[in-house]
C-alpha cells in the first residue's frame, strides 16, 4: 500500500533510539525526509547513519524538548533545511525513578519527567503547528503509553505525564481538526527499548511478559512504527483525536 508520504518532511523527537528511531526509519522508508532529534549527539548521528544506510534521507538536530529555546531552534532549523514541515512525531520521553510511591517521589524528578514528557510534547506542538497548518495533510502523532490510559506503580510522574499527553492530543485535535491538521496518539505496551531494559533488566523481562497481555510476548519495534506511520499518512485521513493502543491486548484485560 502506498501511504503517500513521499517528499513529506517529518520531525521526530526522541528519534535516536527505541520507538522514536523505529518510527523515523519507517517514515524514511516511505519516502519522507526525516529530522531526528534528541539530546545525545552520538546517538543522533548513529540514528541518522542507520536511516541513510537503509536508503532514507535524514538529518540530526540536537535539542532538549523541555527547553523553549531548543524547541524553537529545532523547528526553525527543520523548516530551513527542507522548506516545510508536514509531520511531527513526539516520542521524546524519560521514565524517571520507577516504582517509588507518590509520597516518596522527589520534586526534582517530577519536574524532570513532566518537563520532557508533557511540557516537551506541548512545546513541540506549539512551535510546529503554525508550519504544519501551511501544508495539506499534515499530522501529529504523540507517543503516550498504556500507562497513560490506566494506572500503575511505574511512577506517578511518568503516568501523569502520559495521561497528560492524551489530554493534549484530544484538546488540540478538536481545536485544529477543521483546519486540516490531524492529531492522534499511540499507546505502546511492552517493547524492548533502552527504557524497558532499565526498568526490567535481565531475565525479569521473560518472567514479566508471561502474564501481561493476551499475546504473551513483547512488541516488536516495527509494530509500533507501523502504527505511527499509518497515523501520519493520508490513509488515516479521517482519524483524529484517537489513541491507538499497540499493546498486544493489554488494555482489554
Amino acid at each position: 500500500m502506498d501511504l503517500k508520504l513521499n517528499g513529506k518532511v517529518a520531525l521526530v523527537t526522541g528519534g535516536t533510539t527505541g520507538i522514536g528511531l523505529a518510527g523515523a526509519l519507517a517514515l524514511a522508508q516511505e519516502g519522507a525526509r526525516v529530522v531526528v532529534s534528541g539530546r545525545r549527539v552520538a546517538a543522533g548521528e548513529k540514528a541518522v547513519s542507520t536511516i541513510r544506510e537503509a536508503g532514507g534521507e535524514a538529518e540530526f538536530i540536537q535539542a532538549d524538548v523541555s527547553r523553549t529555546a531548543d524547541v524553537q531552534a529545532l523547528v526553525t532549523r527543520t523548516v530551513a533545511l527542507w522548506g516545510r514541515l508536514d509531520l511531527l512525531v513526539n516520542s521524546a520521553g524519560i521514565e524517571g525513578t520507577p516504582f517509588v510511591p507518590a509520597a516518596d517521589y522527589s520534586e526534582d524528578e517530577w519536574d524532570a519527567v513532566i518537563g520532557v514528557n508533557l511540557k516537551g510534547t506541548w512545546l513541540c506542538m506549539k512551535h510546529a503547528i503554525p508550519h504544519l497548518l501551511e501544508q495539506d495533510g499534515a499530522a501529529i502523532v504523540n507517543v503516550s503509553s498504556v500507562g497513560g490510559v490506566n494506572g500503575g506503580s511505574l511512577g506517578v510522574a511518568y503516568h501523569a505525564s502520559k495521561h497528560g499527553v492524551l489530554g493534549i492530543t484530544r484538546s488540540a485535535a478538536i481545536e485544529y481538526g477543521a483546519r486540516g491538521l490531524r492529531i492522534n496518539a499511540v499507546a505502546p505496551g511492552l517493547f524492548s527499548t533502552e527504557m524497558s531494559d532499565r526498568l526490567f533488566p535481565g531475565e525479569s523481562k521473560h518472567e514479566l511478559v508471561a502474564g501481561t497481555n493476551p499475546m504473551k510476548r513483547w512488541g516488536q519495534l516495527d509494530e509500533a512504527a507501523s502504527a505511527i506511520v499509518w497515523l501520519c499518512s493520508p490513509t488515516a485521513g479521517y482519524v483524529n483525536g484517537h489513541t491507538l493502543a499497540v499493546d498486544g491486548g493489554f488494555l482489554i484485560q
